[in-house]
């Protein structure tokens, strides 16, 4: 579309042009939002400007997926002509039709060959519902039915309303980090006009700015006398940090406010939550200063300082899923250089007490009292799973494992099967993707969405090394799978912990319980080797004396736990 525009030359132009970031070129995914603004001349001779916002699929991502969309007018949903109809396309989808957008399927990647758009054409008219005359089919790499489709953008959506002499209301949807002029916010503006110079107000929080630029996304940013009702644009005002301009908010002016801030708008929530500890602790300051820096850039991540026995100073911290975790751990390693050591990621608990009071846990090392506890809830989703209909018993299985509930299932198109499932988030979490792409073989697709807390029935796995609790390896687990994970923790411990000359025992307990236990055999001397021939009490009486030294060793003992056997119980697959 940008080449087709004329927005670039082919010798500026670069493979995913949009792609800013070196992880969405490798795995070929959106993570940032993208804005551009084309002037695009029809076949019937008018110029029209297209505002074209490229949103992120992954569910991590929706909340910023649904102002977007809450800004425009229309969305193009994007339909793999080899893959079909997955379960994001889905999810996107819905949330599309909850903001009344005029929708057009296009099937894309119609060069590959194992292309079947014929096939897809189908999908989308009985399991989409969406009208077969509006789908356009065409390939981003050859340029084959591009032009078709920006005809039918101009044809179909409707363009923009919106009152320029009405106060200003102007929605924020992204904003990003500019080293040299602060915060770059990204606005649709819905109706009023704004221009540098103005005094304007954010109305979630009430901070107030003096605008200093504004101006339209081309490929690069080209500042304007003035953005009016219908435009998207972007405005700098001097903002220090990313985290002040929050998604969905709404922007009027100081002088002539507009009555109400615009629909939609709710603070971010993290729910996978983790802690990063740098492997050499005098890294701690640079991974400090390095966190800083991402702040700037991903306003969803959230972060607070820790520390663990084991492991030294780090910083716990929050993320929309496990897609952001994964995002910001490549990011801190290769823009930053340092190496990580990441726990096993958990989720937020709430535990209700018997004081009546309610207490949000996330970490192990907080767990109350268990006499206190009255009851205890955990985060449920319902995932949505598509799946081609030979893997249905294998993936029933794998959600009966994780506990899931109400599960269902229907035909969408012959051959292939969506299957919904409602499963407890730390499930989910641990390594349920995983296991889902090794039992469909790759074929099978996720999607989740946050759903309620329901009652658990938790507790707090301890590990003992030679009868001595180990604060930093405690678990927040299900009771049903605190054996399988106790066991899994010694077992790890077991090839990690040097032998000693005495036997040591790693053990996991709830509570007083023992409910798993391995032992690393102890170093032994031959002590019998001087004894030739003679009466075997000779030999019995100086294994006695050994035996009775090592009881001895073992209750004065020390076991040391070298840094490579936490990281092997601690550290996520």
């Amino acid at each position: 579309m940008i080449q087709l525009c004329g927005m670039v030359t082919d010798r500026e132009f670069q493979d995913q042009l949009l792609d800013s970031m070196d992880i969405e070129r490798e795995r070929g995914i959106t993570i940032k939002s993208q804005t551009i603004c084309l002037p695009y001349r029809a076949k019937d001779g008018t110029t029209y400007t297209l505002n074209l916002i490229d949103t992120p699929g992954h569910v991590d991502f929706s909340y910023e997926v649904s102002r977007a969309l809450s800004s425009c007018e229309g969305a193009l949903l994007l339909i793999d002509a080899a893959q079909g109809v997955e379960a994001q396309t889905l999810a996107n989808l819905y949330l599309a039709m909850e903001n009344d957008l005029e929708i057009i399927p296009v099937i894309n990647k119609i060069d590959l060959p194992s292309a079947e758009p014929e096939k897809v054409v189908r999908s989308i008219e009985e399991d989409l519902g969406l009208d077969a005359d509006m789908i356009c089919k065409c390939s981003a790499k050859t340029g084959e039915g591009v032009d078709e489709l920006l005809e039918t953008i101009v044809k179909y959506l409707p363009p923009p309303e919106g009152d320029p002499d009405k106060p200003l209301e102007a929605l924020i949807f992204d904003a990003n980090y500019d080293p040299y002029r602060g915060t770059v916010i990204s606005v649709r503006i819905i109706n009023g006009r704004l221009r540098p110079g103005d005094q304007i107000i954010f109305m979630s929080n009430g901070a107030e700015y003096k605008v200093e630029e504004v101006g339209l996304f081309h490929l690069t940013r080209e500042p304007q006398k003035e953005l009016c009702a219908g435009q998207v644009g972007y405005i700098i005002a001097g903002v220090k940090t990313v985290s002040d301009t929050r998604p969905g908010d709404t922007i009027t002016l100081k002088d002539n406010p507009c009555p109400a801030p615009l629909p939609g708008f709710r603070e971010v929530q993290q729910v996978v939550f983790s802690s990063i500890y740098p492997i050499s602790t005098d890294d701690y300051e640079d991974l400090a200063a390095a966190l800083e820096k991402l702040k700037l850039n991903d306003a969803a991540l959230t972060f607070q300082k820790d520390s663990s026995a084991a492991l030294g100073f780090g910083f716990r911290c929050g993320f929309l899923g496990l897609l952001h975790l994964e995002v910001v751990q490549e990011r801190l390693e290769r823009e930053f250089g340092i190496s990580l050591i990441l726990t096993v990621p958990t989720v937020k608990y709430q535990f209700y007490l018997k004081d009546g009071t309610m207490r949000e846990v996330d970490n192990p090392a907080y767990f109350p009292d268990p006499g206190s506890i009255d009851r205890i809830e955990e985060p449920f989703i319902k995932a949505t799973i598509h799946i081609p209909e030979r893997y249905m018993g294998a993936v029933m299985t794998l959600c009966m494992e994780r506990r899931g509930e109400n599960t269902n299932y229907h035909y969408p198109m012959p051959g292939r099967i969506e299957f919904t499932c409602e499963l407890p988030l730390a499930e989910v979490i641990y390594d349920f993707y995983d296991k889902l792409k090794s039992v469909t073989q790759g074929y099978g697709s996720f999607d989740y969405e946050l759903i309620d807390y329901r009652p658990s029935d938790l507790v707090k796995l301890d590990i003992l090394v030679n009868g001595e609790q180990v604060d930093a390896l405690s678990q927040l687990v299900h009771s049903s799978r605190a054996r399988e994970r106790g066991l899994r923790a010694c077992e790890r411990l077991k090839e990690e912990i040097p032998r000693q000359m005495f036997k040591i025992a790693i053990q996991a307990a709830i509570g007083g319980n023992i409910i798993a236990r391995t032992t690393v055999s102890a170093l032994r001397k031959d002590v019998t080797a001087k004894c030739y021939g003679g009466d075997i009490s000779r030999k019995r009486k100086l294994l006695e004396k050994q035996k009775a030294g090592k009881k001895r060793m073992k209750t004065v003992g020390n076991v040391e736990i070298p840094q490579r056997a936490f990281l092997a119980v601690l550290k996520s697959d």
